[in-house]
């Protein structure tokens, strides 16, 4: 069976996904739609709006066939590595064709991945500017190109990780359509999901931008997943821990755990800690991703532990999904996970569990032990 792949976050699944999809089938003549979805804190290190679940059957009522979860040390993280660990479970799963939105299409990603040999470590070295400044400043010198847009800058993620890792993958960047991404006013049925969560946020009027199951789920929130709400176990933590134990969280360079520890002590809310803690080193993102390795206590030890050992854990599947997976049963290399037990919960899957455990912060639902699949019944053509 064909099959097209897909990265998603689905924070909502809203429209553009929905066209996304139909696309994806058009342009491969795939017989089957996999997403790769990550869990329940996205790349950025946010809490996503509904939970994987939730997610994964708003996507399988809409057209996705199967939804296996993106791993937490691969789902939290900077674009390439993120790009990376999505296209190696894609390949794990015999994904032929990988279809992404892009907001330049047309540019020759892999030139812009080859100029990236040409640039110097020397020129990474300001400490008044982020990684990615320092690497768009160095890109545009070699190509007269800037990686500024978050699709964008996944595409580069995409190419890049098809290089080193010699993915046997097609890729088909294609125009996003509708507003940007970071646009926060919902204008036609096409909106960007931040202009949706924003929506949430405020009580507007969202349902115009979702398909009908999604608008169902975010009407039935009782509270609005976010840092605000997440600040007090992050302070405690930072509080409490001696900047010793702070020093081996992953991700965490360059004295960053004595200026969190600082604000922690002098800020009750996470805005003012946030500000306190902000310069122009460092990413809104790269932050909100190292606070919530903090929460977690993810040292890098155990993070690296984990991307040596990948796996494929599965959310949900219609019966076309069903089918694929029985198909390629005997082909896949990763370990093939439907129902996590307690050994898997305290070995592989076990940042994911803790993972899941803090996002019962906002939901009362078991997010991973003994917790099945979602079965759609029936195909969406």
């Amino acid at each position: 069976m064909h099959a097209v792949g897909l990265v998603t976050e689905y924070n909502p699944f809203h429209n553009g996904h929905r066209y996304h999809l139909s696309q994806a089938r058009e342009l491969t003549h795939a017989e089957v739609v996999v997403a790769v979805m990550s869990g329940n804190f996205t790349q950025r290190g946010e809490p996503t709006l509904l939970d994987k679940w939730q997610r994964a059957q708003a996507a399988l009522t809409n057209g996705v066939d199967l939804v296996v979860e993106l791993p937490i040390f691969m789902a939290v993280q900077p674009a390439h590595r993120f790009a990376a660990g999505a296209l190696e479970l894609l390949a794990a799963l015999g994904v032929d064709d990988v279809v992404f939105g892009a907001e330049h299409p047309k540019w020759d990603f892999k030139q812009l991945v080859a100029a990236e040999q040409n640039f110097t470590a020397s020129s990474f070295s300001q400490y008044n500017a982020t990684f990615a400044t320092q690497f768009n400043e160095q890109l545009k010198d070699q190509t007269g190109l800037s990686l500024t847009d978050p699709n964008d800058i996944l595409s580069f993620g995409y190419y890049k990780a098809q290089i080193n890792e010699r993915l046997p993958l097609r890729l088909h960047p294609i125009q996003r359509r509708g507003s940007q991404y970071h646009d926060e006013r919902i204008e036609g049925k096409i909106a960007s999901a931040s202009a949706i969560r924003q929506a949430v946020l405020e009580h507007g009027d969202f349902k115009q931008a979702v398909p009908v199951q999604t608008a169902q789920q975010l009407q039935k929130l009782q509270q609005v997943p976010s840092w605000d709400a997440m600040y007090p176990m992050l302070r405690n933590q930072l509080i409490q821990a001696p900047v010793e134990q702070l020093a081996q969280i992953y991700q965490m360079a360059e004295g960053l755990e004595y200026r969190m520890k600082d604000a922690a002590q002098r800020n009750l809310s996470f805005a003012g800690f946030m500000k306190a803690v902000k310069t122009k080193r460092y990413t809104y993102a790269h932050l909100l991703r190292v606070y919530l390795y903090t929460i977690l206590q993810l040292t890098e030890s155990q993070v690296s532990d984990h991307l040596k050992r990948p796996y494929l854990h599965v959310l949900g599947f219609n019966e076309r999904g069903r089918d694929y997976l029985h198909s390629i049963k005997k082909q896949v290399e990763l370990p093939l996970l439907t129902k996590i037990d307690q050994n898997l919960r305290d070995d592989l899957l076990n940042l994911d569990y803790r993972a899941g455990k803090l996002y019962q912060t906002f939901t009362p639902v078991e997010q991973d032990l003994k917790h099945a699949p979602v079965i759609v019944k029936g195909v969406k053509e």
